[in-house]
């Protein structure tokens, strides 16, 4: 019991004291070169709540989530069911995978020009490209969850009467989610790299903006880092929902424990 207890405590609180450790070198190698223009982390936390004061973290943040939440349901909506029929018809994987296979190693931000030519100074651009970040780890990990499905789970599933869309409902899709949710996970985490980026060359708004308009406007990287950690921070929030929906009870089936 004491062992259980001190193992759950070490798993809280090392992250907290790597974070800690962090902060603390951090601090020392400001206060060691006497640099007047990298802040400490004191400064980084006053840049937030001056932030905070101004209403600013609130816009640009509900600004971010709001390009990201768009973009990646639409890009979710659009991948699983192409995945899902890619992995499970061969002649679509013969289709479709060499197209997919020639997009999906170009950076999102290569796309930037052409989004910006396409869709204007605006939400629609990042839109697009949170679309195009999402959608194809999303795809391709569909379609190999459905791809390597044990066939004698379909098999038996065949033998007590289930057929179409009762395979697909029942069967196929249960035991391809771990994958799908995996796919889900990639795309959130490189969807919210991308936001920011695009936020920086092709929007007013966003945390990615907060960044480029602090270094333009009088040099403040007190409000610069204070973006980057805020940046992290929300980054980190979406992989711990991300990291539940693989605990759910219909998905760790799959795993075989």
């Amino acid at each position: 019991m004491e062992h259980s207890t001190l193992k759950k405590s070490t798993k809280i609180l090392a992250p907290f004291g790597l974070v800690a450790l962090l902060v603390a070198l951090w601090w020392v190698a400001v206060a060691t070169s006497r640099s007047l223009i990298f802040p400490a982390p004191g400064q980084v936390v006053l840049g937030i709540v001056e932030l905070m004061q101004q209403g600013l973290l609130l816009k640009h943040v509900s600004a971010s989530l709001f390009r990201v939440a768009l973009g990646y349901l639409l890009a979710a909506a659009c991948a699983i069911p192409l995945g899902v029929f890619i992995g499970w018809c061969s002649g679509a994987y013969a289709a479709f995978n060499p197209l997919i296979q020639l997009l999906r190693p170009i950076s999102p931000i290569a796309w930037i020009p052409l989004a910006i030519l396409w869709f204007g100074v605006g939400d629609s651009s990042p839109i697009f490209l949170i679309f195009l970040s999402s959608f194809f780890p999303t795809v391709v990990q569909t379609a190999a969850g459905v791809h390597t499905i044990e066939r004698q789970y379909i098999r038996a599933a065949q033998n007590f009467g289930a057929a179409d869309l009762k395979l697909f409902r029942l069967v196929i899709l249960p035991a391809a989610l771990p994958q799908i949710i995996t796919g889900m996970r990639i795309g959130l985490g490189v969807a919210w790299l991308v936001v920011v980026a695009a936020e920086m060359i092709a929007i007013n708004s966003g945390l990615g903006y907060l960044i480029i308009d602090s270094r333009n406007a009088g040099n403040r990287y007190d409000l610069v880092l204070a973006g980057m950690v805020i940046i992290g921070v929300i980054g980190l929030l979406l992989d711990s929902c991300m990291q539940r929906l693989q605990r759910l009870r219909m998905v760790q089936w799959c795993y075989g424990r």
